[in-house]
């Protein structure tokens, strides 16, 4: 299988200019995010379809909660990641990688979610974007036969291959870790401004939800999620925020973020964005209102839906039109 978006150089080191990492490659070293190696001065890219799990979801698992609502998606998860997030929940296959793990052809993938009456195809759980020629193979089948492509990533790829795969991607939920360059750089390894680059792409292009892990004493301030709030309202008031609790794993043990807080900082970007979700808060019902009314348009008790406040894609108060796809 052919890698893209590299260049050799005249050393036999090559440069992957997939991510703004742009990882310089040593003859049979790997990359940053450890899935795409140098093998004699060519990119290989040995865990082309090779699958970390493969799973039935609730669409709102990704989370997307204004995208098909009370949809199943099948999803599919892979290896590797960009960034070296010393609190990842998934750090056992984004930071690890398992060449003997199962194959399936693209092909395969989407008569899966075919034949699991899927309406889409989430590409998640570690860091799909740079597994980018699989995703491109698979995306192009499933816009062929009518199955939505939905990413849930962290937003880290040049321009580029970014504009390449947007035009086969439909909906995504993007992480925003943190509105501090600092953060970005010294935490995970990362550079906010390409992120935020991703993000004015994308919204532009797709269903857009984005999400935070408010990890306290690191981005848990008001200020901070008020910036963030600013900046995806610049973008689009509409675009739904995710504050997702932290729990203490992989090598962080900063105790969990409490209920109250994750509640405080809410209120916070509520200020600026009419969807804001509060994530990991247990049975607490995270409910879709009108912006205009205030209407009860979607409740939510965990993963179990309810549509009492939509009529035929407007609300059934005021009429507002409701920016949500697959809802009528």
């Amino acid at each position: 299988m052919n890698a893209r978006y590299y260049e050799k150089r005249d050393d036999q080191k090559i440069q992957c200019l997939l991510c703004p990492n742009e990882c310089i490659i040593a003859p049979g070293k790997k990359g940053i995010c450890g899935v795409r190696r140098n093998s004699g001065g060519t990119m290989e890219i040995p865990f082309y379809g090779r699958l970390s799990g493969l799973a039935l979801d609730p669409v709102e698992k990704k989370p997307l909660y204004h995208y098909y609502p009370g949809k199943m998606i099948l999803s599919a998860g892979f290896w590797g990641c960009s960034f070296r997030c010393p609190f990842c929940q998934n750090y056992h296959i984004s930071q690890q990688t398992r060449e003997e793990s199962d194959y399936m052809s693209p092909e395969q993938l989407v008569d899966l979610a075919v034949k699991r009456n899927s309406f889409g195809i989430a590409y998640t759980y570690s860091e799909p974007l740079i597994h980018i020629e699989y995703l491109l193979d698979t995306a192009k089948k499933a816009r062929q036969r009518g199955i939505k492509n939905v990413l849930v990533s962290n937003g880290y790829i040049n321009p580029e291959p970014a504009e390449e795969f947007l035009e086969y991607l439909d909906a995504a939920n993007i992480d925003l870790k943190s509105f501090n360059p600092d953060f970005y750089k010294k935490e995970i390894g990362g550079n906010l401004d390409e992120v935020k680059r991703f993000l004015t792409r994308a919204v532009r292009k797709i269903a857009l939800e984005v999400t935070t892990l408010v990890i306290p004493t690191k981005n848990d301030s008001l200020a901070e999620i008020g910036e963030i709030a600013r900046f995806l309202a610049s973008l689009d008031p509409d675009i739904p925020y995710h504050l997702s609790c932290y729990y203490p794993t992989y090598h962080y043990t900063i105790p969990a973020t409490s209920v109250s807080s994750i509640s405080r900082l809410a209120e916070e970007a509520k200020k600026r964005l009419n969807y804001v979700y509060q994530g990991n808060v247990g049975l607490k019902e995270t409910n879709t209102f009108c912006p205009s009314c205030g209407n009860l348009l979607i409740r939510r008790v965990g993963y179990t839906i309810s549509m009492c406040g939509i009529k035929e894609g407007h609300c059934s108060k005021c009429s507002k039109k409701v920016p949500i796809p697959g809802v009528e």
